[in-house]
């Protein structure tokens, strides 16, 4: 069944006109991937169909009573707003349930026998109503999730966030409203890997239908079933199946136009020289063969795609030394960011950096770069390595600057090394032309405005690129120009980003973060990276588990001894035995609070006077009780770790 329909709608800035003629169809629960270059509408798109904006004309349907929840690149909050403020939001539709289920309960106790089982019928449909909503246990499902990404203080205000811990909260609000149709605008920026995976899998859940934007191509490839690209000027084109499905239909596509577009061609030539023969030799061929051919010339044939021509200039070649740390720290006030790092950078590697936000990889890189002095260590940097340096907040971006002043910085010709090019041109073939060279950079999109940075970095002549997060807001044609373009380039690459598929395809070693200012080497690529990993925890398990002291048999008292004092961070006996049946009593206490919220589901409680209310009383005290255990759980892990 369609559960949204936009038809022949048109979207146009001034003289720019963004699309025209889009029709688009989702149906319930379908997962569809939105795809294009920068600057094709997919955000306007998105905001069309969640209804934040209106296109110029065209026609949006959505079926009755189908709720919509729109996560945006850059999420916004309530002036004041707090992390359980925000969640309580998202959590209106279920408090109302839930209020209308209670009030209805009590009208079931005070009513006749024969009103009965029409207010049953109604309390089933508000059962069904709660369970889709997410269930009974709200608030503790709302603190796991925030848990799950990274987010600890629950009563903290937005405003005090960082933008990676904002993005976190509406991720978790949007997941909370479990709506219909959920519409998720590059939601893997400022992810890290394992949250990006975590999130695939909480996706993979939703009952409800999803329309996803991203540049994380393994993010498509796991989610969605259909794709759809917005083609600048010339509409929307569907292919059934994730990225890597998509990828192959339209190189097949895109094979069948050439040839076609040969043929056309070779056709126009014929009819051409036809023509020119002049009326004498005209005159016996039909009236209609020549309005057709006519009719041929004036369509717009087969065009391949332009794509961001974004080139790297020569470079000095680089020394035996590169770049080189023995000892590195760095802390900020009781928080140790680096601690004793030794890094070197050979010619030629490609070094991704991985870890989760706030872990340090920015800090590191700074370091290395002079920007910020560290605390103890030797850092040397080779005579002949000269450094372009990305940041991922694009501080070198004037915003109020035009595009062609932000990338002239005073020269109008462009040394590409084997020849001059006019910076006019070179910015045309990176897909801004000139009505937009004389834009302002603050009214360009993300990726737009990343492709300008990258684009003038590279003509730095550097021989080390640093990048800080350079994927975010591409779009993924030009991620694979990036691609390209880092695999052909001579010097050293240092790279931070959370895109797997990129490192998959740039990275020859992974640095990791451990969060506690260490880092470790991986040489090869992310997935291997992520191979080995699983090997050296699982060989360190192995280790732990056979230098663990094995439980002794029962044997007679031995005489009592002297208590001696407890060490601190150690389990004693009983703390010892608690723990080891600690995961069975969680288990218990989960089924039980299943059992309660699955009693509460049920119709039929509700024909039973004051059965509900003892119910409810009892699933609050479940819930207690497993927040109870897990903390005490967690509190044990913590002192058996401290002793290890």
């Amino acid at each position: 069944m369609t559960l949204l329909r936009a038809a022949n709608v048109q979207l146009s800035f001034g003289s720019r006109t963004v699309f025209e003629g889009l029709t688009v169809t989702i149906e319930e629960g379908e997962r569809v991937g939105l795809v294009g270059v920068n600057g094709s509408g997919k955000t306007s798109l998105m905001k069309i169909l969640a209804g934040a904006a209106r296109p110029d004309t065209g026609e949006l349907q959505l079926r009755r009573g189908a709720r919509v929840t729109y996560l945006p690149q850059e999420p916004e909050f309530a002036e004041g707003a707090t992390v359980a403020s925000e969640l309580s939001v998202a959590q209106g539709p279920l408090r109302e349930a839930l209020a209308a289920q209670a009030e209805l309960a009590k009208k079931l106790e005070a009513s006749p026998p024969e009103a009965h089982e029409k207010l049953m019928e109604q309390l089933s449909v508000l059962s069904d109503r709660i369970e889709q909503l997410g269930g009974w246990d709200t608030e503790h499902h709302a603190k796991t999730l925030l848990d799950r990404l990274g987010v600890k203080d629950w009563d903290r205000p937005v405003a005090q966030l960082s933008g990676g811990l904002r993005k976190r909260v509406a991720i978790a609000r949007a997941l909370l409203t479990r709506p219909d149709m959920l519409l998720l605008d590059e939601p893997t920026n400022h992810l890290d890997a394992d949250t990006v995976d975590w999130l695939e899998e909480e996706l993979d859940k939703l009952p409800g239908a999803l329309l996803l934007v991203t540049h994380d191509r393994y993010f498509l490839d796991g989610l969605v079933d259909r794709i759809v690209e917005i083609q600048p000027g010339a509409g929307v084109t569907t292919y059934p199946g994730n990225y890597q499905a998509y990828l192959e239909q339209k190189l097949v596509a895109q094979e069948n136009a050439e040839v076609a577009q040969h043929k056309r061609e070779r056709w126009i030539a014929q009819e051409v020289a036809w023509l020119r023969r002049g009326p004498e030799a005209r005159r016996t061929k039909s009236k209609a063969r020549i309005e057709r051919a006519q009719k041929l010339m004036a369509e717009k044939g087969f065009q391949r795609p332009k794509v961001a021509d974004l080139r790297v200039i020569s470079a000095p070649r680089l020394g035996h030394t590169v770049i080189e740390s023995e000892g590195l720290t760095k802390a900020f006030g009781e928080r140790k960011v680096l601690d004793g790092v030794d890094f070197r950078l050979q010619r030629g590697e490609r070094v991704g950096l991985v870890g989760p936000n706030g872990v340090g990889k920015t800090t590191f890189l700074r370091v290395l770069l002079g920007e910020l002095p560290p605390d103890s260590g030797k850092l040397v940097i080779g005579k002949n390595t000269k450094v372009a340096y990305y940041d991922q907040n694009r501080a070198q971006l004037d915003p109020e600057m035009t595009v062609y002043d932000a990338a002239s910085q005073g020269e109008d010709w462009v040394d590409l090394g084997d020849q001059k090019v006019a910076l006019r041109d070179y910015l045309d073939d990176l897909l801004f032309p000139v009505p937009m060279q004389r834009m302002r950079v603050k009214a360009l999109s993300g990726g737009e405005r990343n492709r300008l940075l990258l684009a003038r970095l590279f003509l730095e002549g550097a021989n080390v690129l640093v990048l800080d997060e350079p994927t975010n807001d591409l779009d993924i044609v030009t991620l694979n120009v990036l691609e390209r373009l880092l695999l052909d380039f001579g010097g050293s690459t240092l790279l931070v980003t959370h895109d797997r598929y990129f490192l998959d395809k740039v990275a020859t070693s992974i640095v990791t973060f451990d969060g506690n200012g260490r880092v470790t080497r991986y040489e090869g690529n992310y997935t291997m990276y992520r191979q080995l990993k699983e090997q050296s925890d699982a060989m360190a398990a192995a280790e732990a588990a056979k230098a663990a002291p094995k439980k002794a048999e029962p044997a007679s008292p031995a005489p009592a001894a002297p208590k001696a004092a407890k060490k601190p961070g150690k389990l004693s006996y009983k703390d010892q035995r608690e723990l080891d049946g600690m995961e069975a009593a969680i288990e218990a206490a989960e089924t039980r609070k299943a059992e309660l919220e699955a009693q509460l589901a049920d119709p039929t409680i509700y024909s039973k006077s004051g059965k509900v209310a003892e119910v409810q009383k009892e699933l609050d005290a479940a819930v207690a009780e497993v927040d109870r255990l897990y903390t005490r759980w967690q509190v044990l892990q913590d002192l058996a770790g401290t002793g290890a």
